[in-house]
């Protein structure tokens, strides 16, 4: 029994001295190090003890790390792969490494980088990312970082920074970010005021500087001038009409989207349907109704036309295009979104809205309503009348009051804001 005994403690020490063939392995200062620097390797070896704390696979020929790559070492510390030809590092190759307090992946060629993994390495205080080809960094990439002393994203590709993005990290006190292509437009207005007034040291500053536009190249970030820089805003209008000559017979719903913002926003149309949700990046359609190339057929017109001005038009609006339809405008600063809910009401029933106007129509609950002009009520329940409502979305946004609907907006074109209702009458 005995000899069975120290026949499993070798096995044992044995196995835990194991290496990959490659490397080498040993223990120094209390550290149990791996070195497979220098040895020409194309892939991440396996069969590294798993009391690894230390792992440095510089200057080889790795061209990817796949999702698992480090799974045999969980403690370890310390992860060198700089000198390398990384394009990419896949989701979950960095994900295990809980303990991990020291990444260099500097001198690479990464331009696909797995983000989300950062979420797990809460223990980072060393991360160097220089000298690579990175071209964006989502606003979260740090979020869980808040142990970071020292992050170096020098000589990359990246163009812009996200607002906000370094806020996270709390124990930052080195960041290099110099020579970059910094395209010096609104977006990146927050960081120099950040870099300003950070007490993160920030060497190189001169050589932060703007590649673009044209006439701000070789400008030093910290010596741009204010440039005219407003988030969106956008104020939703609509207007009903009974003449869709120009487009094809029938009832034709006019929504408008006015936006502002610099630089000029990107207008997008969310519309959510009894049949599901269409998205349209305005404009879908050139002047004449007609879809823009790519779009649809050149001869087609689109059930929901998207004009460049902020229009967008329903020409058979019906029980199918029943929904809420939202604007969304969105620049470098940000994004605001208007919506309104629009419906087809069942004739023959009637009512009065806030302000005491009657109608006819089923108003459905919650809805403040009202028509549109007094003077245009159906002469019977025999008549053949379409009743619309359009009522606010509902959220903090949208306060509904009796003030907008006062009637000075002009006859058959009435403001939306975030907060106006509609009910109108339309004969056909």
């Amino acid at each position: 029994m005995q000899e069975l005994r120290l026949l499993c403690l070798v096995v044992l020490v044995g196995l835990a001295r194991a290496c990959p063939e490659p490397c080498e392995c040993g223990e120094k200062y209390g550290f149990h190090i791996a070195d497979c620097a220098y040895r020409d390797l194309k892939a991440v070896p396996s069969g590294f003890p798993a009391n690894v704390t230390t792992l440095s696979l510089s200057a080889n020929q790795l061209s990817s790390l796949p999702g698992g790559a480090f799974r045999e070492v969980p403690r370890l510390q310390s992860l060198w792969l700089a000198h390398n030809e990384i394009r990419s590092v896949a989701a979950g190759a960095l994900a295990s490494l809980s303990q991990l307090k020291s990444l260099d992946l500097s001198h690479n060629l990464i331009s696909e980088f797995a983000w989300s993994d950062l979420h797990s390495l809460s223990a980072l205080q060393l991360l160097k990312m220089d000298s690579n080809e990175l071209t964006f960094i989502p606003r979260d990439a740090f979020r869980s970082l808040r142990a970071l002393r020292s992050l170096q994203l020098n000589h990359n590709r990246l163009h812009t920074l996200a607002e906000g993005t370094f806020a996270p990290l709390t124990a930052l006190s080195h960041l290099q970010i110099n020579d970059n292509p910094f395209d010096c437009t609104c977006g990146i207005v927050w960081f120099k005021t950040w870099a300003l007034t950070t007490a993160v040291s920030i060497p190189e500053q001169d050589n932060i500087t703007c590649t673009s536009p044209h006439v701000l190249k070789g400008t030093r970030l910290n010596r741009l001038l204010p440039l005219p820089c407003s988030a969106p805003s956008v104020q939703l209008t609509y207007q009903p009409s009974q003449d869709g000559a120009e487009l094809r017979p029938g009832f034709v719903l006019a929504l408008h989207c006015d936006v502002d913002g610099q630089p000029a926003p990107q207008l997008h149309w969310h519309i959510q349907t009894p049949g599901g949700t269409v998205e349209i990046a305005s404009p879908n359609v050139g002047a004449d109704g007609r879809a823009l190339p790519g779009v649809l057929a050149a001869s087609s017109r689109p059930r929901f036309q998207a004009f460049a001005n902020g229009s967008l038009l329903i020409p058979d609006f019906g029980k199918l295009e029943e929904g809420t339809y939202s604007c969304l405008a969105t620049n470098e600063l940000g994004s605001a979104e208007s919506s309104v809910n629009v419906a087809l009401a069942t004739p023959g029933e009637g009512g009065a809205d806030v302000l005491g106007r009657g109608f006819r129509g089923k108003v459905a609950e919650g809805k403040v309503c009202y028509t549109v002009d007094n003077e245009v009520q159906p002469s019977g329940p025999e008549d053949n009348v379409v009743i619309i409502y359009l009522s606010r979305a509902r959220g903090p946004e949208a306060a509904a009051t009796a003030e907008g609907v006062s009637g000075k907006q002009p006859p058959g074109l009435l403001l939306l804001g975030q907060s106006l209702l509609l009910l109108f009458l339309a004969s056909f």
